[in-house]
């Protein structure tokens, strides 16, 4: 699934991604001074944060506005371009590290992001990582494709959100075996006084592609006011996160 993203909107309203995906590190068991891939690294944050671990951590991700950022913020750490179902690697790594960002990747081309994950890999080397599970943000995108539909656009859902035994299944192919998985229900908080409306606007750019530029807002604002009995309280707006964690090792 391929978006434009606006890496200014990302770090002003998303901040809380690369804070969750701290606890993601902890599955990490590799020893200090490990080579370990943040895949999907985004603008860096959590790059960093594993350099800070101990690691010798790397950066890759698609978008070259977020790299940009990343470069520019983390300047001491290697940042690189790439697509994570058709990237190559010159030395293989520990580990390798991804938060948010599976689930943005076609289902038919998760088998492809899975062999070139596992071809990075060492042999026993770690792949852990989280990404939307089944359910995520289900009812935020059920209210905006009512809305959509409502003005006469189309919606297209691309995300996959699958369950353990789903993606468990997708890693033995590749060559892993599952070491750990959950999938759970994360509540998550939502900066501003239109929260939902701006995660619409930075996350669901693909569904919102299907009205015109004009009704786009309107149409991220009317969805979060349908949510306001289920996902705001006490001013502030909640997403209906549901996660997938695990941790797999190559063989």
């Amino acid at each position: 699934m391929n978006i434009d993203w606006d890496s200014k909107a990302y770090g002003e309203k998303c901040a809380f991604v690369g804070e969750y995906g701290k606890g993601v590190v902890d599955l990490l068991s590799v020893p200090p001074g490990a080579r370990v891939l943040d895949l999907g690294c985004g603008r860096g944050e959590l790059t960093a944060y594993l350099a800070q671990r101990g690691w010798d951590a790397e950066g890759m991700d698609a978008s070259k506005a977020q790299l940009a950022d990343a470069k520019r913020r983390f300047p001491e750490i290697v940042f690189f371009e790439g697509d994570i179902t058709s990237f190559e690697v010159e030395k293989r790594y520990d580990a390798v590290f991804s938060n948010a960002v599976l689930h943005w990747i076609d289902k038919d081309r998760q088998p492809s992001a899975l062999a070139h994950v596992r071809a990075a890999l060492k042999t026993g080397g770690e792949f852990v990582f989280e990404m939307g599970g089944k359910g995520n943000a289900a009812a935020i995108h059920a209210a905006l494709k009512e809305e959509i539909l409502a003005r006469g656009g189309t919606y297209r859902h691309d995300f996959f959100f699958p369950d353990e035994a789903e993606y468990s299944a997708l890693l033995e192919a590749a060559g892993f075996e599952v070491r750990y998985a959950s999938l759970f229900e994360r509540p998550t908080p939502l900066k501003g006084e239109d929260g939902v409306a701006d995660w619409i606007g930075v996350f669901a750019k693909n569904e919102l592609s299907g009205l015109p530029e004009g009704q786009r807002r309107a149409a991220a604002l009317a969805a979060q006011e349908r949510l306001r009995g289920a996902l705001f309280a006490d001013g502030i707006w909640t997403a209906d996160y549901v996660r997938l964690r695990m941790k797999a090792v190559a063989v």
